[in-house]
Formats: C-alpha cells, structure tokens, sequence
C-alpha cells in the first residue's frame, strides 16, 4: 500500500518505518501523504501504543531538499502547512506514541519526534535543526515544539547556530528520554510499548489529554481541568479492575 514507510500491528502495537534510505528517510511530499493515511489507520485501527523508526542510517534526516528548488513563497508554504497537519495529528493522538531514534534525526525529523509522547534514542543518533544553514528557519514546529521542550534558551541556541546535538546532550536538556546502545534500541522500545500496550488505555489517553492541554493554560485553570479529567477515569472499567487488584494483591489486567 505504501512505497516510502511500511505500516505493521503487532498485539496493539503499531510500527510505522520511514524506508527512503537512498534519502536517509527525508520527507518529501509523497512520504508526508503516505504518512498522514498511515496516521488515519492507526485511528480506526484497535492501536494501543504507536511506535515510529527509520531504516537504515538515519531516523529522519530532515526534509527533501530537492523539493525546495525552484518553489515559490507560497508553494513552500503549502509543504510547511501539509507537514505542521500531519505533525499535529500525531501529537493529537489519544495513544502513547515513542520515537524510536536510530541515527540522523534532523530538520523535519527532529520535528516529527517531537510531536511524539516519548523519544529513545541509540548513542549513534544525532539531532538538530540545522535549518539557519540554508538561510531558512525550521517550518514544521521547530520553532515551538523545541522550546516547550528544551526551554527558550537552549532553542535558540540549536536554532539560531544550527548545531548538531549528541544523545548525551539531547538527554540532559530533555529532548530524549533514554539513550541506549543501538544494539538495544529495538528491544528498549518494544518493551516499553508492551508495557503502555498492557496499561489501562483510558487513563493513559486522559493523562496524555491532561498534560497537553494543561500546559497551555494558566495554573489555576489547567488543575481544574486535571480534576475534570481525572473524574473520568472513575466512569470507566478499568479504574475498578485497577483497584480490585490492588486490594486483592493481584496484577491489574486492564481491558
């Protein structure tokens, strides 16, 4: 069905792999669209948990370039606006979704691993926005995603002078969440998915809600809405599966 990612579900677990590895998985135009209708799947799918990888040696490393000769203002715009869509949506997700971050993770793929929940990446990944270099700035999130992230500060500074940034470095300023041998990368990442796999899937959507939202708001509004939020879960199966098996010493086995 798709020529630039394959799209596989394993027991709840959806993979999409991004395949251009000639390009070093760059997105242009086509692979976007292929994985906006992956990204509609996964939504009628039973899809617990969504897992993104690259193949080969990089993970993304950035946008097409070849698409960018020639465009206008507005046409360019247009490609940003695609790709900002198809970000948006899989931020939007109710499911827990985890970068799997093998090697370059650049550009359009540094964005596309920030919309994720949770990024692990190997100790031969690299990451940036390297945009400033071509006499343009990031145009899929870049500019925002980072800071909310890393803080305002040490955004700037990977966007303004477009450095590289090893996995150490990504893992101190809370880009990535664990780094790992790249031997053990695959393995890491599919035993974290089982885990949220297995998890009570109201709650961790609600929990997904609550902080995404939250962090938008003021204080005083993001905690009345986490009480909202978490009077929900107490409407739903799971919290008295959760609870009996708590009270009677047993693992939860949520639905």
């Amino acid at each position: 069905m798709f020529k630039n990612i394959t799209y596989e579900v394993t027991e709840g677990i959806a993979t999409i792999t991004f395949i251009r590895e000639k390009a070093l998985n760059a997105l242009n135009a086509e692979t976007i669209k292929e994985l906006g209708q992956a990204i509609e799947k996964v939504k009628t799918e039973n899809v617990r948990v969504l897992v993104f990888k690259g193949s080969g040696r990089a993970f993304i490393a950035g946008a097409d370039i070849n698409e960018f000769r020639g465009k206008t203002a507005a046409q360019i715009k247009s490609f940003s606006l695609r790709l900002q869509r198809v970000l948006n949506n899989i931020e939007l997700l109710e499911i827990p979704v985890i970068a799997s971050i093998n090697g370059f993770c650049l550009g359009g793929g540094c964005e596309l691993a920030m919309a994720c929940d949770l990024r692990i990446a190997s100790s031969k990944a690299l990451f940036g926005q390297p945009e400033i270099k071509l006499g343009i700035i990031p145009g899929s999130g870049g500019t925002q995603r980072l800071p909310r992230l890393v803080g305002k500060t040490v955004a700037k500074e990977m966007i303004f002078l477009g450095n590289n940034v090893d996995p150490d470095r990504a893992l101190s300023i809370g880009l990535v969440n664990k780094v790992v041998s790249p031997e053990d990368l695959d393995s890491t990442v599919n035993e974290l998915a089982q885990k949220l796999a297995r998890g009570p899937s109201f709650a961790l959507s609600q929990a997904k809600e609550a902080i995404d939202r939250g962090i938008e708001m003021s204080l005083l509004d993001a905690i009345q809405m986490e009480a909202n939020v978490f009077s929900l879960c107490f409407s739903h199966e799971d919290m008295e599966e959760g609870v009996s098996a708590f009270l009677e010493k047993r693992k939860a086995q949520f639905k």
